[in-house]
């Protein structure tokens, strides 16, 4: 049973839907006509009930259809494994990522590496925020990671998200009224944040502001990721300075409101990875990230 008989098969099968089946295979000596034959010669079964004005599938024609769509799908990945080893394009690739940023952009690049590159295998590791994933592309212990701008000689990026900071409170919280809220206003307000040890740029990006508010945050609580600390600011332990993308994560007793003022930090998210790193595995997902993750327009850097 050849794979061109099958794809034959699979294609007339659908085109019923269409109404073209029937003039394709009542032309005898067309390709693929003579593809249906061979394949039901190959079977011993009618695959095709013909007649003059119709084409219909027999029980045994509606019987082989998924199983030949899950053939020509496995038989295209093959194709592609094969292509990807003779062209370098596999091997394992670790991925860092960390906070609601990269949750939104890390399906997007994931699903798009494991359709067209089945050969390599994503190492997907979770908790590395900006700073930490900086760190361990320049030393060679990570492949690619989400990571803020500027980064150290010796590492590539490019900006995939540009993520304005807003303010995460509790529903019964007397701001939650407010369309807006300054800075200024959280002085005497507790904070909840991702940890200080592991570089993380909207910590960061939420102490400068708050010194340029004229106020040291009062840190309640530190949380290891956007889930958890959100779920605490929804217990009341305290407001957080997230993304904009942190409004995908639905929790009961949380809202979100802008911050107020035209210098409200506006953080670029990059890719980043190491410069010498020859591998092709790393170019091929690279390759994918610039066509499914692209720089947005309103970033000028």
């Amino acid at each position: 049973m050849e794979l061109r008989h099958l794809s034959g098969f699979v294609a007339v099968a659908e085109e019923l839907h269409f109404g073209r089946a029937a003039e394709r295979l009542h032309i005898a000596q067309s390709p693929l006509s003579q593809q249906i034959r061979l394949l039901e010669r190959d079977l011993g079964v009618r695959l095709f009930d013909r007649t003059t004005r119709s084409v219909q599938l027999t029980a045994a024609g509606q019987a082989l259809l998924e199983p030949a769509r899950r053939l020509l799908a496995e038989a295209s990945a093959a194709r592609r494994t094969v292509q990807a080893a003779h062209l370098g394009e596999v091997g394992r690739v670790t991925l860092g990522f960390a906070g609601a940023s990269s949750y939104s952009a890390l399906p997007v690049l994931t699903r798009a590496v494991t359709s067209e590159h089945p050969g390599i295998e994503l190492v997907l590791e979770g908790q590395t925020y900006a700073g930490e994933a900086l760190g361990r592309i320049a030393e060679g212990s990570l492949d690619l990671g989400f990571v803020a701008l500027p980064v150290r000689r010796g590492v590539g990026a490019r900006v995939v998200r540009m993520e304005q900071l807003q303010l995460a409170l509790p529903d019964s919280h007397p701001l939650a009224d407010r369309a807006e809220v300054a800075f200024a206003e959280l002085a005497r307000e507790p904070f909840v944040t991702f940890p200080l040890s592991r570089g993380s740029a909207v910590r960061e990006a939420m102490m400068q502001a708050c010194h340029e508010a004229g106020f040291a945050p009062r840190i309640a609580q530190e949380a290891p990721d956007a889930y958890t600390m959100l779920a605490l600011v929804g217990a009341g332990v305290g407001l957080a300075v997230v993304v904009e993308s942190a409004r995908n994560i639905q929790l009961e007793h949380v809202v979100f409101r802008p911050l107020a003022g035209d210098d409200v930090p506006v953080l670029p998210i990059a890719l980043g990875w190491r410069s010498g790193n020859q591998s092709a595995a790393l170019a091929a997902v690279l390759r994918v990230a610039d066509r499914v993750l692209p720089t947005p327009a309103d970033f000028h850097g």
